[in-house]
């Protein structure tokens, strides 16, 4: 799978943040991040599923980015990074994959290319019933007051994806950094130091903790990937995928292509008529 190495690649370069302007690899009020996250874990589960790409080439799927989804128990909104979903109306001019993979300046080498090149294209469109919401979040710095404001928003992900609708396949994207530098954007780029492995152990044990589900009728996610970088966010030392301890490992029910490949699962055994 290639999508973490789209993701740490593409957040190697610093990107125009804001109004300012000013470029950074990563900003906590800018959700670069969570969108090339996703792009990264579509175009890797495009090539997992068959049956979703059978789909997309006949039109029954496509996706919805930041789509509102509605608790019906609790009549509460939250705002979804990425569907997958029946499109609810006529798809026109609408976006694909690759249109995307420009407007968010998505780094793909050669092979990524001719890969993505025979997908078939996927297009946003207004979203009818969801198979597939995720939500991507990340904590880079002051780790221990971020624990539990990330273990909340996404415990809530979860709530209000199975209380819009049971079937879906609610997934966390959780990234962690490892780095024990980090250029603070809300410090004006004050350098801040991390006491690691430890507060990075300490994010990923609160991440275990949420709930997580094997079977529909149940609270939880459905799958949940926990992935580890190293960014000091200093505009010039490339992001870096961490696969050694604390990260965990492959074959690890948090690895990232446990995820992907469990989503796939589910979706086919799930979704087989879409």
């Amino acid at each position: 799978m290639r999508g973490l190495q789209i993701l740490a690649r593409t957040l190697s370069v610093p990107a125009p943040i804001g109004r300012s302007k000013a470029r950074w690899q990563y900003h906590p009020r800018s959700d670069r991040h969570s969108k090339v996250a996703c792009w990264a874990i579509l175009f890797d589960l495009l090539q997992e599923s068959a049956l979703l790409r059978q789909h997309i080439s006949g039109g029954s799927v496509v996706f919805g980015i930041n789509h509102e989804m509605r608790d019906f128990k609790l009549n509460r909104t939250k705002n979804l990074d990425l569907v997958l979903c029946t499109p609810g109306g006529t798809v026109r001019n609408a976006r694909s994959l690759l249109d995307l993979a420009e407007r968010y300046e998505i780094r793909l080498d050669e092979d990524e290319r001719g890969l993505l090149g025979q997908l078939p294209a996927i297009h946003e469109g207004p979203v009818g019933t969801v198979h597939c919401a995720v939500e991507a979040k990340a904590c880079m710095t002051e780790h221990m007051k971020a624990r539990p404001r990330l273990y909340d928003e996404l415990n809530s992900s979860h709530q209000t994806i199975h209380g819009s609708s049971d079937m879906v396949i609610a997934v966390a994207f959780a990234m962690v950094n490892i780095s024990t530098e980090f250029n603070s954007p809300g410090r004006h780029g004050q350098r801040s130091i991390h006491r690691q492995p430890n507060v990075t152990v300490s994010v990923i044990e609160k991440l275990e903790e949420l709930p997580r589900r094997i079977k529909t009728g149940q609270e939880g996610f459905d799958a949940m990937a926990i992935v580890v970088v190293e960014c000091r966010n200093d505009g010039q030392t490339p992001v870096r995928v961490v696969d050694t301890p604390p990260a965990p490992p492959r074959g690890d029910i948090f690895h990232y292509e446990s995820m992907v490949r469990r989503v796939a699962h589910l979706y086919d055994s799930r979704f087989p008529r879409a």
